[in-house]
């Protein structure tokens, strides 16, 4: 498949949320809207890419299809935020756990240039909004389990590869796999150039600070 003509669910997170959306996600992060928006892609990326690495298995694709009729009728883009976000900590504890929303957090955060509560606040906002989203392309285009699974692979790949080596790096510290969190510094790739390679990230997430 063709991910260059796919709209992915970054995009269509963009777009619910729109300007003021984006406004009030800067205003909560303390930032510029041009780094939230980055901030928001990591955020994005990680929830997704948990939700991969739970569908890779049957049961799993099974559990979270089952899961998605829970959010068809929801409108997380204009509900009330106490409710979404304890919707979005019930997300986050069956995708990532409590600490491993926890430990994304941190590591987002400091790559960002952001306190961990902003982010914090921010995960379980987004949660809800991703379900959403997926729920309604899984029911307009009749996926199953299986159909599903491809689908977020799809939204793994087409993930900018920078944050996509940060994502799986946290992801395989959080939920197991070959790649992990280097020891309190910038999580690893295989090239052992996992250094370099966080720098850049970090550099991609803040330059709307430099922009200003």
């Amino acid at each position: 498949m063709d991910r260059g003509t796919v709209v992915t669910l970054n995009d269509e997170l963009l777009a619910g949320l729109g300007a003021p959306g984006l406004e009030q996600i800067a205003g909560m992060l303390g930032t510029d809207q041009l780094t939230a928006r980055h901030v928001i892609e990591a955020v994005s990326a990680t929830i997704v890419g948990g939700l991969a690495r739970n569908a890779a298995h049957p049961d799993g694709a099974d559990a979270l299809r089952g899961a998605l009729d829970d959010h068809m009728d929801a409108d997380p883009f204009n509900g009330d935020v106490a409710s979404l976000t304890r919707d979005g900590h019930s997300i986050l504890g069956h995708v990532l756990g409590a600490q491993g929303t926890e430990q994304a957090a941190t590591t987002l955060a400091r790559l960002a240039g952001v306190g961990s509560s902003a982010i914090m606040k921010l995960m379980p906002l987004i949660a809800p909004m991703i379900m959403s989203l997926l729920a309604n392309r899984a029911t307009e285009r009749g996926m199953d389990a299986a159909t599903l699974a491809d689908d977020l692979d799809g939204e793994q790949a087409a993930v900018p590869a920078e944050l996509g080596d940060l994502v799986d790096g946290l992801l395989g510290d959080i939920l197991g796999g070959e790649r992990a969190a280097a020891a309190g510094g910038v999580l690893a790739v295989p090239d052992g150039t996992g250094s370099d390679a966080g720098e850049h990230v970090q550099r991609r997430l803040v330059t709307g600070a430099a922009a200003r």
